[in-house]
């Protein structure tokens, strides 16, 4: 339950031994590798010549393979969505993901395979949106034909050096018979004909002498005439329309012929799984070889290596010829240094809460061992109640043997059912099951019931005990976190600041208590006295005033604001026993049992709800701003190891 040591290892290896070299790392999941540099900075002279010289010979690999490997994926990843689209899996939803052999998961002929399954999908899915689009571009064409669908004239039809011919439009509010005269006004040797008008335009063609088209056309623009662009169709409108509806028919053959064949396809999947999951792999290795240096023999490898794994490591490079060396950090270095948190089955599902705030700085304390008693305790007492809990561990079960999860998924179940213990715990304390549901139920079957269970205390009846209660646990939880502060401050030897900090206001605190309890004063003046003396003890002149001004404000305004907000844990106790009670009694009140199953049921899910997001809500910042700030230093950066990290398979190595 600690920070693991790392070790910075470098290594140097022949070219050609690079790519299984890289496969090794993978499978041993226990390296990480950063970006390759030579430390020119801290060489001596002699040295410092000799990297500059060396410098001139290395380069970094070249990324065209990590591009086609993107590339591949990218489109075994859309294979994939699209048979999820065209032929749907049937799966469970707690199924776990299928294991798979290392030698199964690398099978070339399989991977080629899949890659041509892939190409065919997607090429398939490409050409029914290239036909969607040709559909819809044929159906705005036949929307631009359909008002001249009655025309039988072609509408490639020209003007001559006699006659002008014209298709136009003209505003549907315009009267074409006013349009009509204004044009004969222009001349005799005219004929405009309303071919069809709908809610906004009518649609004419306009025939006359080409002497008096100028005038004509002139008068026509003033009633709104607009020409009408057909001078790319040829044939008639009528004809155009049958052609594309022949076309839009065979489209959509087509179209279902494409669909038919991708919906036959889902015996694709697997294999394309496979792939996916094996170029996700390979394109982790190539950004760990783009991470490396080059000369014409050679590489140069940095990265990290847990010290624990380290003589593993060794053993495994073994038969290869390559030499290396790892060196502990320096505290100067610890930002650089990944964070790999090792924990045992209580404290490591706190990881989830952990990693959400920030992992902690390298050097550091780990805080799930820390905090898992008071997380899962404070959880329980906020939710407190015996069929919630039920619930929750029930839900951590099912999930955990049957779904398999990993990462920070089976971390949230591991804590949903260390959370829901708590509750159960609390529940049977307070007497809460789905609130008063066991004595309403009662009471509904039997009017004369007085059955009720056992409780120590309930929220309604006992909210001063529980407030009380709530902010003696915080003040265990702030004096736990200044403990831990002043053991590490001793360890740094930080020893005068852990007196004056910790030790000075622990004896205020007891002096308090002794001060109330009517034992002595004493030892609180001692505390005062201690106050005035500490607070200053490093200011010099009027500083030791303004420091000792400060440090009784910030230090009292700041334990009392930390302890009352821990009466957020009977706050949440109470409103959720008494929202669970509001629906256990609506539910009652029509006298029916189904009813009064169905309302409560309903309303103790919601309630429900909100709480298992609520109580976490509350329970996280009490960890994180009320403890934490104590003793916690963040600032820690994951530990990510080239390893079998991948979607849809685990991988047996």
């Amino acid at each position: 339950m600690a920070i693991v040591k790392m070790k910075r290892m470098r290594l140097i290896a022949m070219a050609e031994d690079r790519e299984e070299m890289l496969r090794l790392l993978q499978r041993m999941g226990c390296v990480e590798i950063s970006e390759a540099a030579l430390d020119e900075e801290n060489a001596d002279p002699d040295r410092l010549e000799a990297l500059q010289r060396l410098r001139e010979h290395l380069t970094r690999p070249d990324t065209q393979r990590l591009t086609a490997a993107r590339e591949e994926q990218s489109m075994s990843e859309r294979a994939l969505a699209v048979l999820k689209r065209a032929a749907p899996e049937k799966g469970g939803l707690l199924s776990p993901k299928p294991r798979l052999g290392e030698e199964e998961l690398f099978d070339q002929s399989a991977a080629q395979a899949a890659q041509a399954a892939a190409e065919e999908i997607v090429g398939a899915d490409r050409r029914i949106h290239a036909i969607l689009s040709e559909q819809a571009k044929a159906e705005a064409q036949k929307t631009l034909l359909a008002p001249w669908r009655t025309l039988d004239l072609p509408l490639e039809t020209e003007s001559t050096d006699q006659v002008t011919v014209q298709m136009g439009t003209l505003p549907a509010n315009v009267s074409f018979a006013q349009a009509e005269g204004a044009a004969l006004a222009e001349g005799s040797l005219i004929q405009l004909t309303l071919v069809s008008a709908d809610r906004e335009q009518q649609y004419c063609l306009l025939i006359c002498h080409s002497g008096e088209s100028e005038g004509v056309l002139e008068a026509l623009k003033g009633a709104g005439w607009s020409r009408a662009n057909l001078r790319d169709w040829s044939g008639t409108a009528e004809e155009n329309i049958i052609r594309l509806d022949r076309q839009m028919e065979a489209l959509a053959r087509e179209r279902a012929a494409l669909e038919e064949k991708l919906a036959g396809m889902g015996e694709c999947r697997p294999g394309l799984k496979r792939l996916a999951d094996r170029l996700a792999l390979e394109v982790n290795r190539e950004e760990s070889r783009e991470r490396t240096l080059d000369t014409s023999q050679t590489f140069f490898l940095e990265g990290w290596v847990p010290s624990e794994r380290w003589p593993e490591l060794v053993q495994a490079l073994a038969p290869y010829p390559c030499a290396y060396e790892t060196e502990d950090p320096t505290p100067e270095e610890y930002p650089e240094v990944p964070v790999q948190l090792k924990n045992n089955w209580l404290t490591r599902p706190l990881n989830m809460v952990t990693e959400m705030y920030s992992l902690p700085a390298y050097g550091s304390l780990d805080p799930n061992p820390l905090m898992a008693p008071f997380f899962i305790l404070f959880y329980g007492i906020m939710m407190a109640d015996m069929g919630y809990g039920l619930v929750m561990m029930l839900a951590s079960a099912v999930v955990l043997s049957k779904k398999k999860p990993t990462g920070t998924m089976r971390h949230f179940f591991g804590l949903l059912g260390l959370c829901g213990v708590s509750t159960f715990v609390m529940g049977a304390v307070t007497g809460g099951f789905f609130g008063d549901f066991l004595t309403q139920l009662a009471k509904l079957i039997n009017p004369e019931s007085t059955f009720a269970l056992p409780a120590l205390f309930t929220p309604l009846d006992n909210t001063l005990q529980i407030l009380v209660g709530a902010m003696c646990l915080g003040v265990v939880q702030i004096l736990t976190g200044m403990a831990i502060s002043f053991v590490k401050k001793l360890r740094d030897g930080q020893v005068m600041d852990a007196i004056w900090e910790e030790v000075t206001w622990w004896v205020v605190f007891a002096g308090l208590a002794l001060a109330i309890l009517g034992v002595t004063n004493l030892v609180l003046i001692a505390g005062g006295v201690m106050v005035l003396v500490g607070s200053g003890w490093n200011a010099k002149g009027f500083g030791k005033v303004t420091a000792v001004f400060g440090s009784l404000y910030n230090h009292v305004t700041g334990y009392f604001g930390d302890i009352l907000s821990y009466s957020r844990l009977m706050a949440l106790m109470l409103a959720g026993s008494v929202i669970a009670q509001v629906f256990n009694t609506l539910g009652a009140i029509p006298g029916n049992i189904v009813i009064f199953v169905i309302v409560s049921l309903a309303g103790n899910t919601l309630n429900f709800a909100l709480n298992l997001l609520g109580c976490y809500v509350h329970d996280l910042r009490l960890q994180c701003l009320e403890y934490f700030n104590k003793f916690y230093q963040d600032g820690g950066r994951p530990f990510r190891p080239l390893n079998f990290n991948t979607k849809y398979y685990d991988v047996v190595k």
